[in-house]
């Protein structure tokens, strides 16, 4: 029994092949915008690649790209089939196409699916490769002489006033590593010289964070050193204070910026995969019914169009028997002598030409 059988009349069936030949066509422009949100991903990944641990992170923008320019070869190629398959007789030069076309563009709407799918997923390695990325750019903030890392300074400042956040996870991750470069340091200053011996690295930590941290809000004049230090400041309690510094973390910051674009990419993608699907099923309905009309012989009878000629558990099995089919043809016939080349049963008794007669043997020398 067929699946989701629908009757066409010749009306219908052209008015369907002009309706899908249009939707091929906008299937065409939301392929191009799948591949620039994937373009715009990875143009925003790229921006930031110098905070972001090697991860391999690149596979979402890669896999909508990808997808964006397969969406627009395929759905070209589906406007011109619809087109044609308004005259019933062009419809017999792409017959032998239409099933090959139709299964590609089911796995290609599946493809769809999991870039959709992907895009929610991404936030975990992201997480983690920011996390990392984000410590190493920290520990290297002082590093404006070496070749290499002397950008980073810059690239973090300018992501902490941009983002308004302050280090990893907060504003204390400046209080455990050493953000001053040893060659601002006067090492004469008793103050400076007692903060080396006392660590054990012998790295000069301080309770301060760099100017960009400072809250652009706060109505007072940003207190960037001596932060934890009460009476070092007038009217000053740094565990109450609120706009003196960015509270949050650029983790977080970065992580909330690019969760929303994924979010907005992902739910973009999830309408196309859902559009693509519309289109498909609509064409499978053009198939069917046309091949219907060649089978009764009348282009302008009615015929009966279907998603599946068979039922879903008759398909199946019909599709595992022809998997299965292939496999035993592809199997090598071993069993005779070992050889997998020679398929030819062995002769009881031998033959060595016209008259029968074995070659002479030729003596062994003792």
């Amino acid at each position: 029994m067929a699946v989701l059988r629908v009757k066409f009349t010749k009306t219908k069936r052209d008015k369907l092949a002009q309706v899908l030949w249009i939707l091929n066509w906008i299937s065409v422009v939301t392929g191009i915008i799948l591949f620039s949100l994937g373009l715009f991903l990875k143009v925003e990944i790229n921006k930031r690649w110098e905070l972001m641990a090697e991860r391999d992170i690149q596979y979402v923008p890669n896999m909508l790209i990808a997808v964006g320019l397969i969406a627009c070869g395929i759905n070209f190629l589906g406007g011109k089939i619809c087109y044609d398959c308004v005259d019933t007789t062009k419809f017999l030069r792409w017959k032998l196409i239409m099933l090959p076309y139709i299964i590609c563009t089911f796995f290609f709407t599946f493809c769809v699916l999991v870039g959709a799918l992907m895009c929610y997923g991404m936030r975990s390695e992201l997480e983690e490769s920011l996390t990392l990325g984000l410590k190493e750019a920290m520990r290297f903030y002082k590093d404006t002489d070496t070749p290499g890392r002397c950008f980073l300074k810059r690239t973090v400042d300018l992501l902490q006033i941009e983002f308004e956040c302050c280090g990893n996870t907060g504003f204390k991750d400046w209080f455990q590593i050493q953000w001053v470069s040893s060659r601002y340091l006067d090492t004469s200053q008793k103050e400076v010289a007692d903060r080396l011996r006392s660590n054990v690295e012998g790295k000069y930590l301080i309770d301060g964070v760099p100017f960009s941290c400072c809250n652009i809000n706060s109505p007072r004049p940003c207190i960037q050193k001596q932060i934890t230090n009460n009476s070092a400041h007038f009217n000053y309690e740094y565990q109450t204070e609120e706009l003196n510094l960015w509270k949050k973390g650029c983790r977080q910051a970065l992580l909330e910026y690019y969760t929303h674009i994924m979010q907005s990419i992902g739910l973009t993608v999830l309408i196309t995969w859902l559009f693509e699907l519309s289109v498909l099923t609509g064409v499978r309905y053009l198939q069917t019914s046309l091949e219907n009309v060649l089978r009764n012989g009348d282009p302008n009878s009615e015929s009966d169009g279907w998603l599946l000629e068979n039922s879903f558990v008759e398909t199946a099995r019909t599709n595992l028997n022809i998997i299965k089919s292939l496999g035993k043809c592809n199997q090598i016939d071993t069993a005779n002598n070992g050889d997998p080349n020679i398929d030819v049963p062995s002769p009881s008794t031998a033959h060595y030409g016209p008259d029968n007669v074995p070659p002479k043997q030729i003596p062994v020398a003792s």
